[in-house]
């Protein structure tokens, strides 16, 4: 399994390989050139995966602005939280801050509404 990250860090990182992949589509357009139509398609995907990286940089900007700033017990910095547990975005400390989640083995279910 692989290990758990930030939320936030995973989100931009997401977004920032929807940028790469834009551009990478349009260049493969590049090679069609003596058919315009296909060209302009993958022009098109490619500027369409840009813009929804925009839009994803946007919305985790918006959430980051709504999360609460906790100081890592581990390494001492500062770190936001989303949810009821998280991973610390410098020493990938697990972090709570609910008081009935204290010592308890970290999971991603604590997350789920239905737990």
């Amino acid at each position: 399994m692989k290990p758990y990250k930030n939320k936030i860090n995973r989100i931009r990182t997401f977004a920032l390989s929807l940028v790469f992949i834009g551009i990478v589509i349009m260049y493969v357009g590049i090679y069609f050139k003596n058919q315009p139509a296909v060209m302009v398609i993958f022009m098109l995907l490619g500027v369409l995966a840009v813009i929804g990286s925009t839009g994803v940089y946007a919305w985790i900007g918006l959430l980051s602005m709504k999360t609460i700033p906790v100081e890592c017990p581990n390494c001492g910095k500062q770190t936001k939280m989303l949810g009821r547990v998280d991973m610390c975005m410098h020493c990938n400390e697990p972090l709570t801050m609910d008081p009935a989640l204290e010592g308890k083995e970290f999971s991603e279910e604590y997350n789920k509404k239905n737990s």
